[in-house]
């Protein structure tokens, strides 16, 4: 119902010309905008109603009688719905092995919680169909799980860093509360996130408009196809030093892929910068040396890479 709007507004409101390349570039900036804004308010306060049953409390006392494989699993389907920021990010990871969790569990946690938001659900629900993103959501959990597996094998608790005293992040919540209390903390809560995200999702979209209005059909696609096997490896490198979200990047990803770039190759561009960002690593590296960063960031990369090489076959 909403491109028919658009195209109203656009070509007959508005008397632009079908074709050009700003009408082209401005119909998709309305478009894409309207449509993941009300998807954004909608699915983010039905998860923020979920995620008041789960405090960082509650999320330790679970996954410390969950070990072994079956303890990775559980702590990367825990990440999708628990809260998980930067300024909880040390609080969680020591808190999670003070209370008996292990290494490797911690990390299958600390891997899903960043890389599989309702953002990045919604955003490529609403852009690429349900398929896609079940697809990831699988893509994420398999690279959590296998990412926890592969460090706890790794015998390297040497390598935590002992810290006297660390404060609770400003994402725990409780879990005694009223229906009504609920909905309260996911109104306030939907509204703190649109509001910390909006003009992440505006820059996204422009971009995402510019190359669809703008960049040459072919341009993209003759480095970043399908036929290019260095791409997915250079572009997991490139989103690894970038500071965005997954509401500023998954618009580009839009328009990237309708120019012929490879959507493995874009989401594998997506997932670094969501789940290998360096403003993360340095936030962790007050809770680990810098050895078992670098693992951890080498397994979670390797896990990436291997996804966007798999979503180009399997999407071929």
């Amino acid at each position: 119902m909403l491109k028919p709007i658009i195209n109203w507004l656009v070509f007959d409101i508005l008397k632009m010309r079908q074709g050009s390349l700003f009408s082209e570039a401005l119909n998709f900036f309305l478009y894409d905008t309207i449509k993941i804004f009300f998807l954004l308010t909608g699915i983010i306060f039905v998860v923020a109603i979920i995620r008041t049953f789960f405090s960082p409390e509650k999320t330790r006392a679970i996954l410390s009688k969950s070990q072994g494989y079956w303890g990775n699993v559980f702590a990367a389907l825990l990440g999708i719905v628990t809260p998980f920021c930067s300024c909880s990010a040390v609080p969680l990871f020591l808190g999670f092995l003070e209370a008996g969790v292990s290494l490797g569990v911690t990390f299958s946690f600390l891997v899903a919680s960043p890389m599989i938001n309702e953002v990045a659900l919604v955003m490529l629900w609403g852009l690429f169909g349900w398929k896609i993103s079940f697809i990831y959501i699988g893509s994420g959990l398999a690279i959590a799980i296998f990412s926890g597996i592969v460090i706890g094998k790794l015998k390297v608790e040497g390598l935590v860093e002992q810290l006297a005293h660390v404060k609770q992040g400003c994402c725990a919540q409780s879990i005694s509360m009223a229906f009504k209390d609920r909905i309260a903390y996911a109104k306030e809560y939907t509204g703190n996130i649109l509001k910390s995200i909006w003009l992440f999702v505006i820059i996204g979209i422009g971009l995402g408009a510019w190359i669809h209005g703008y960049v040459p059909a072919d341009f993209l696609a003759r480095y970043a196809g399908k036929g290019n096997w260095l791409a997915v490896p250079l572009a997991t490198l490139i989103g690894i030093p970038l500071y965005s979200n997954a509401a500023g990047v998954i618009p580009l990803v839009s328009a990237l892929t309708e120019k012929g770039v490879a959507m493995g190759t874009a989401l594998s561009f997506m997932m670094a910068v969501t789940a290998l960002s360096l403003p993360e690593f340095i936030i962790l590296k007050k809770a680990m040396k810098l050895k078992l960063l670098i693992i951890f960031a080498s397994v979670v990369g390797v896990g990436i890479i291997f996804t966007g090489y798999m979503f180009n076959f399997i999407l071929k």
